[in-house]
C-alpha cells in the first residue's frame, strides 16, 4: 500500500488561508475514514478534522467554522481548506486514512490509522 502524501503547506500571515491536499488515490474510493491531524512543537498530536465513509464530518473545536475537510474524487485527494488562520494553527499537518473501527466509528488517535503521511508544515505569523 502507498502512503498518503501531503502538500500545500507553507508560511502565511495571520488572517490568511491555505489549502492542504493529500494524495490518496488508493483510498479515496474505499469506505475508509480519512482525517487530518496536526502537531505543534511541545504539544500532542490532535485530530483536526475527519470524514466518515458515510460522509459525516467532524472538527476539533479550535478549528470549527474556519477549516473545511473534503474529498475530491476527481483528483483523488483529501483536502483541508484553512481560513482565518492564527498563530495557534502553526504545526505539522498530517493526513491519515483507515477502515472504520469495529464500532463503526473513526479512530481518534493518529496511531489508530492504518495509512499515515509524513506531514507538511504550516507556519502562521502575526
Amino acid at each position: 500500500q502507498v502512503q498518503p502524501v501531503e502538500s500545500g503547506g507553507g508560511s502565511v500571515q495571520a488572517g490568511g488561508s491555505l489549502r492542504l491536499s493529500c494524495a490518496a488515490s488508493e483510498y479515496i474510493g474505499r469506505e475508509y475514514c480519512m482525517a487530518w491531524f496536526r502537531q505543534a512543537p511541545g504539544k500532542e498530536r490532535e485530530r483536526v478534522a475527519r470524514i466518515h465513509p458515510d460522509g459525516g464530518r467532524q472538527y476539533a473545536d479550535s478549528v470549527m467554522g474556519r477549516f473545511t475537510i473534503s474529498r475530491d474524487k476527481d483528483k483523488n485527494t483529501l483536502d483541508l481548506q484553512m481560513d482565518s488562520l492564527n498563530t495557534e494553527d502553526t504545526a505539522m499537518y498530517y493526513c491519515a486514512t483507515s477502515p472504520p473501527e469495529k464500532t463503526g466509528g473513526c479512530p481518534v488517535f493518529f496511531s489508530g490509522y492504518r495509512y499515515r503521511g509524513q506531514g507538511t508544515q504550516v507556519t502562521v505569523s502575526s
